[in-house]
């Protein structure tokens, strides 16, 4: 392919393919030097007032150095595309003259406005942001770069195709699950079922009256933004995801399937209720690293998320007396918790050997939920 380059624009012959009128989408080559030149990289984050911004997972320095050492070297190839979002002010002009299109595809060229000083870039990398870190580090700089290309100025739109492109490839847990709630338009069904509890996730993060409250760890906050953050988001989601979709869960008569409508101001009573019942009758164990605190870990989270659809099966979170109710629910337990120090009764284990895993989860629930039904026959 021929270039033109110029100190306002970069253009390129490149193909429009035919199949996407709404958000046209092309096909050309850039060099090694040139990808970020145009190109940004949208990182995630949070703005000041808390709302997501970006969408590309934090650099992985190892990978990319792996990537480096293997374009540095004879004979390298480049075969997989970058994939980015050009802003609606590129212009594409068809070639003239018979061959210029075969049905699937139009020649042409592809002028990018290149940016100005103080002015964002006309690109975002939807998908490669490793490969393009090492193509700019590269000692190739005329390298020749595959890119496939569609025009979209939304973030949401961006976000969106970005989770669409990596769906059969594995994205950090945490990553999606703090992406889902801002893609608006229809999912494939298996991240469409995480949307609703990643949804509820972030509110439990975000909301200043949630017991949860800046305690969950996301992929958009750095350790040192975010210190007290001791809870992973993806433990909470799938805590979340199995009372929603377990006709036995708690929060399964919130949802309406044959409307596809669910109650979600009911679903966050629920949890703020119970989740600060939980806090108020463990204060010594809440807000603590998992290290310190099995009550903060992944096995904690999900055994009393199991112990929460016990609970709320006999108690109504809107009625008046219910965060006292469930109160003397969990202190019937709580004699029997070891969250911080000593040993469980019947698991034979210390309080720090209880992991994140399958077989512990299991083991951990089924005490909880059988010392708190014992119990409360032992009251009747």
């Amino acid at each position: 392919m021929t270039a033109d380059f110029s100190a306002t624009q970069l253009v390129r012959r490149a193909l429009r393919i035919e199949q996407t009128d709404k958000y046209p989408m092309f096909m050309f080559a850039l060099r090694a030097d040139e990808v970020l030149q145009i190109a940004e990289i949208s990182r995630v984050s949070r703005d000041e007032a808390g709302n997501l911004i970006g969408y590309q997972r934090p650099e992985v320095r190892r990978h990319v150095a792996e990537i480096i050492e293997y374009l540095n070297t004879d004979g390298s190839l480049f075969p997989n595309p970058i994939i980015l979002a050009l802003s609606s002010r590129s212009r594409f002009e068809s070639s003239r003259g018979p061959g210029a299109g075969d049905g699937l595809s139009t020649s042409g060229r592809l002028t990018i406005p290149l940016p100005t000083k103080g002015k964002p870039k006309p690109a975002w990398i939807v998908d490669g942001q490793q490969r393009a870190l090492a193509l700019s580090r590269t000692n190739r700089s005329d390298f020749p770069v595959p890119v496939t290309a569609f025009v979209a100025d939304s973030v949401s739109l961006q976000r969106d195709q970005f989770l669409r492109v990596n769906n059969t490839r594995p994205l950090p847990r945490g990553l999606v699950t703090e992406l889902l709630p801002e893609v608006d338009s229809p999912l494939p069904p298996r991240l469409a079922i995480r949307k609703a509890p990643a949804a509820l996730c972030d509110v439990l993060n975000t909301d200043p009256s949630s017991p949860m409250y800046g305690l969950i760890k996301r992929a958009s906050t750095a350790r040192d933004q975010a210190p007290q953050a001791v809870i992973t988001d993806t433990v909470v989601v799938n805590m979340l995801n199995e009372s929603l979709t377990s006709p036995s869960g708690c929060l399964f008569p919130y949802r309406d399937v044959s409307r596809n409508e669910t109650d979600f101001d009911g679903i966050l009573q629920a949890l703020f209720t119970y989740w600060s019942a939980v806090r108020d009758t463990f204060p010594d164990a809440w807000g603590k690293p998992a290290s310190k605190s099995r009550l903060m870990h992944g096995a904690g989270i999900r055994a009393m998320g199991r112990l929460m659809d016990r609970i709320l099966g006999v108690v109504d979170p809107r009625s008046p007396n219910a965060s006292e109710t469930i109160r003397q629910h969990l202190a019937l337990i709580a004699p029997y918790c070891r969250w911080t120090e000593g040993k469980w009764d019947e698991l034979n284990m210390h309080w720090n050997e209880i992991e994140n895993m399958h077989r512990h989860i299991q083991e951990l629930s089924s005490y909880l939920i059988r010392v708190h039904r014992n119990s409360r026959a032992e009251l009747t």
